[in-house]
């Protein structure tokens, strides 16, 4: 199932989205702002975002400018707006679609579909397994033994990375393109603290990690021997 973060602050516009993403099938989660909408961001593994411009406080340009420092994931702008600058705008930040208020619920869906169908080919591999871990693409979820590790959507992209290109001695810049995109700004060292939250829900022990090891000076590697 594709879940669905909607970044709306009008209750009437959201209440009608939550309903027609439940009637195809998806799961829907209502941020009402944009703080609201970074804490679930953050917390949590989405596989695409509506996401309002015009909110008080956080508006989505500034939601969608922080997604991006972290996350390719699919985007679509809902606007009352039709100023041309303000599609450029989004485009230029990393928006994948535009919706203009108001708008259809029925074009919207089939946006949605048409959106996921392009980022998760059905005819891809939608398994990446490592000794006892699997990563499934699809749901985004990862499994140890065969029981469901929560991860956010921060961790998903660092542990694909890590299994695609398992047993390889990877600099930190070098993770930062490869799971977040080669337009990500985030400090190298953030690198480290995604990793110690990833070893303390994959390794046994932490502090003696089998899955993500250290290269002192370099980077990390992920399998293989110290």
């Amino acid at each position: 199932m594709y879940s669905i973060l909607v970044v709306e602050d009008h209750r009437e516009i959201s209440n009608i989205v939550l309903k027609y993403l439940e009637n195809e099938g998806y799961q829907g989660t209502l941020a009402e702002n944009g703080i609201e909408a970074l804490e679930y961001f953050n917390g949590n593994t989405f596989h695409l975002v509506l996401l309002d411009i015009m909110m008080p406080g956080v508006d989505g340009f500034q939601v969608l400018s922080e997604i991006r420092k972290i996350s390719d994931i699919p985007v679509i702008m809902l606007t009352a707006k039709q100023e041309e600058v303000d599609k450029l705008r989004g485009f230029d930040q990393g928006a994948d679609d535009y919706v203009i208020k108001p708008f259809s619920p029925r074009e919207l869906m089939r946006r949605i579909k048409a959106l996921l169908k392009r980022t998760y080919p059905s005819h891809d591999a939608q398994i990446l397994s490592y000794g006892n871990l699997e990563l499934d693409l699809k749901s985004m979820k990862l499994f140890k033994d065969q029981h469901e590790i929560m991860v956010t959507t921060a961790e998903f992209l660092l542990i694909k990375t890590f299994i695609i290109h398992q047993e390889q001695v990877l600099s930190r810049e070098q993770i930062m393109a490869l799971a977040f995109g080669e337009a990500y700004d985030g400090y190298d060292r953030n690198i480290d603290s995604y990793v110690k939250r990833l070893r303390q829900k994959i390794e046994d022990d932490p502090k003696e990690p089998m899955f993500i090891h250290t290269k002192y000076g370099i980077g990390y590697v992920f399998g293989g021997k110290k």
